[in-house]
């Protein structure tokens, strides 16, 4: 019960911290108030705005807000949000483009499950709906599965994706982005031992720790200074009577939004600080940079204590994927098995959470694979997030991720004899 019991405090504290903002905002914003001027009530009446605001953000999901865009034809589609495939831990979504003819590009995006929900990758979406049938892995807050659904690790997040790509077809090219990049990699490998016809066509892996040590980072090398028995002590909790996954073991999304913040204390201070002056000041708005970075970042979910824990101890202690030892359901992935799969791998060259080195360890790994469907790429001066989101992936990484998708689009050889067979 003390792991529920710190659970249920976390979430006091941030329910106590959204209640003081929404209270001192009211109370500073009372007509009475100013009929003598005071700038530390105007003062009171902005960090409550902000304080309010930000604590809310840490509990709710975020719409994907993208109720239509502009396509070739000069008109507004609508967009919607479908679900192709529905499951306990995660949804398969489709991005359904209402009023346009289907594109022939069809890509899977694979989301991390590291602390923030899908929508993290809302820019890159919108990039490459234009241009593409896209479809995303949408995972599940932990906190919100009934413990009845039973565990969710680092081999159910593989046979998801497996299922996905059946469910797609062939036909598909897969994006992954961080996180999910090894385990992508573990997915593909899984199918061509398994389901050679289900697998994709191209691989496009951006900046994932396939091979932590190949250059560590202060992230990846965390699993190398604590123990496993440290971790399931100290971040391990269960779910409190809140919410539908009562009692189910989890790493917490606020526990994990703890760890980013503090990585960048000084940023982040600064940057509450300059948004309570722009409140005050009447600067600031809905839908200003401030507010549309924070609403995002600060919407964090819990991750399954099991996905959180083999993550740390068959990735990035024991090394299993960049060791080629990955087994998923009693069964070892060969990743030399892949011969038919283009691959790419995308890293930044200024990534302080996988650094250069750990992705392209990708490419070493298929040892089955023709040096013709290998390729990498380095972006200059990029970050973590810029590889995937922002300038360097639109006007850089985007047009060659699509160039590489298309030279590689072409049915496998000898499908079309198996299709006549069928005929």
């Amino acid at each position: 019960m003390r792991y529920m019991a710190s659970y249920d405090l976390m979430e006091t504290v941030r329910n106590t911290q959204q209640w003081l903002g929404a209270s001192a905002k009211a109370m500073a914003s009372y007509p009475a108030m100013s009929i003598v001027p005071n700038p530390a009530l105007q003062w009171m009446a902005a960090w409550g705005e902000v304080a309010e605001r930000s604590f809310a953000r840490m509990v709710v999901k975020p719409d994907w807000g993208i109720p239509h865009f502009t396509c070739e034809d000069g008109k507004d589609h609508l967009v919607s949000v479908d679900t192709a495939v529905e499951r306990p831990f995660g949804d398969l979504i489709h991005f359904d483009v209402q009023g346009r003819e289907t594109k022939e590009r069809k890509i899977l995006l694979v989301a991390p499950m590291s602390g923030h929900y899908a929508t993290l990758l809302r820019s890159t979406v919108q990039s490459l709906l234009p241009d593409c049938e896209l479809y995303v892995t949408d995972w599940h807050n932990a906190r919100d599965i009934p413990v009845s659904e039973g565990k969710f690790d680092v081999e159910d997040y593989t046979l998801y994706l497996v299922d996905f790509l059946r469910h797609l077809g062939p036909d598909t090219h897969v994006i992954a982005v961080c996180q999910p990049v090894p385990l992508a990699l573990a997915a593909t490998a899984y199918l061509a031992g398994e389901d050679p016809e289900a697998q994709p066509r191209s691989l496009t892996l951006i900046g994932g720790p396939v091979d932590p040590d190949a250059n560590a980072t202060e992230v990846t090398d965390f699993g190398n200074r604590v123990t496993m028995g440290q971790l399931e002590e100290f971040m391990i909790q269960r779910v409190g009577f809140k919410y539908k996954g009562v009692g189910r073991q989890v790493y917490p999304g606020l526990l994990q939004l703890n760890s980013f913040i503090s990585m960048n204390m000084d940023n982040h201070s600064k940057a509450f600080k300059d948004q309570i002056a722009r409140v005050m000041r009447g600067e600031s708005s809905d839908h200003d940079m401030h507010n549309k970075f924070y609403d995002e970042y600060l919407a964090v979910m819990d991750m399954t204590a099991e996905f959180y824990l083999s993550t740390v101890e068959r990735i990035f202690k024991n090394g299993e994927i960049a060791k080629n030892e990955f087994v998923v359901d009693g069964k070892l992935v060969d990743i030399g098995k892949i011969t038919d799969v283009a691959v790419k791998t995308v890293e930044g060259a200024n990534d302080d959470i996988s650094a250069p080195g750990q992705c392209v360890a990708a490419l070493d790994l298929c040892t089955g694979l023709p040096d013709s469907m290998k390729a990498s790429h380095l972006e200059p001066g990029a970050g973590h997030y810029g590889i995937f989101a922002g300038s360097s992936w639109r006007n850089n990484i985007r047009p060659l991720v699509l160039e590489f998708i298309d030279a590689n689009s072409k049915p496998r050889k000898g499908k079309g004899k198996a299709e006549l067979k069928a005929v």
